[in-house]
C-alpha cells in the first residue's frame, strides 16, 4: 500500500498520533503536498457521508477531523505559496443571541478540511461583524452562519440579508437545528447544510 493510501485510511479512522509521520513519509515518497491534502479531504468526505447516514457519530467525526488537522500542520509550511489548493477564506460564526458552538466547531473543522482557510468569529455574532470580517480578511469566498435556536432565526435572516446587502462578492451558507432548505432559500442564503459533513461538500460546490 502506498503511503498516501495509508494516510487516507488512518485519517478516516482517526489515528491522530500516526498521521504526522505518515504524511512526512508520503512526502518523502515523492507525493506533492496538494496530492496528500486531497487524499485527506477525500477521507473526510467519506467520514462526512458515514456521519450523515448514521454509521458513525460526533466523537468519531471529531477524531478524524483532528487527525486531518495534524496532517495539515505538516503540509501547511510547504503550501504557503500554493494558492491553487485553497478555496479561499471562510468566515464562520453563530448568529447574534445564540451561544451554541459545538455544531459550528464541527462545521468549521470539516470546511477547513475541504481546503478553506477558516476565520472563526465565535458565538453571538452581530450581522455587521460578519460584513466587517469579510472586509478585514483576504480572499473571502464564503460566509457560514449557524443558528441553533428557533428564537435566533430572525438573527440568521438579518445576518444573511446584511451580508447580501453589503454588495460583497461572497457566498453565504447557513445551518442549524431549526433551519430548513426552504427557510435558507427564503432568507436569501446561497446554500444550506443539515450537518457538518454535507456542509463541507456544499461549501466546496458553492465556490468552485
Amino acid at each position: 500500500m502506498s503511503k498516501i493510501q495509508e494516510v487516507k485510511e488512518k485519517v478516516e479512522i482517526g489515528k491522530t498520533k500516526l498521521i504526522p509521520g505518515l504524511v512526512q513519509e508520503a512526502l518523502d515518497e515523492g507525493n506533492t503536498p496538494g496530492e496528500i491534502l486531497q487524499a485527506m479531504v477525500d477521507s473526510m468526505s467519506v467520514v462526512g457521508e458515514k456521519f450523515s447516514s448514521g454509521e458513525i457519530f460526533v466523537p468519531e467525526m471529531l477524531i478524524a477531523a483532528k487527525a486531518m488537522s495534524k496532517g495539515v500542520d505538516v503540509l501547511r509550511p510547504l503550501m504557503a505559496g500554493d494558492t491553487a489548493t485553497s478555496l479561499g477564506t471562510c468566515i464562520i460564526g453563530t448568529v447574534a443571541g445564540d451561544l451554541h458552538d459545538i455544531g459550528k466547531n464541527l462545521v468549521s473543522m470539516m470546511i477547513e478540511s475541504a481546503g478553506f482557510t477558516i476565520v472563526d468569529l465565535g458565538v453571538d455574532v452581530p450581522a455587521e461583524r460578519f460584513v466587517a470580517a469579510v472586509k478585514e480578511n483576504e480572499n473571502v469566498t464564503l460566509v457560514a452562519c449557524s443558528g441553533l435556536l428557533t428564537t435566533t432565526m430572525p438573527a440568521l435572516k438579518e445576518a444573511v440579508q446584511t451580508i447580501k446587502a453589503s454588495g460583497l462578492d461572497v457566498k453565504v451558507i447557513v445551518g442549524g437545528a431549526p433551519v430548513t432548505p426552504a427557510y435558507a432559500a427564503e432568507i436569501g442564503a446561497d446554500g444550506f447544510a443539515p450537518d457538518a459533513g454535507s456542509a463541507a461538500v456544499k461549501a466546496k460546490e458553492l465556490v468552485v
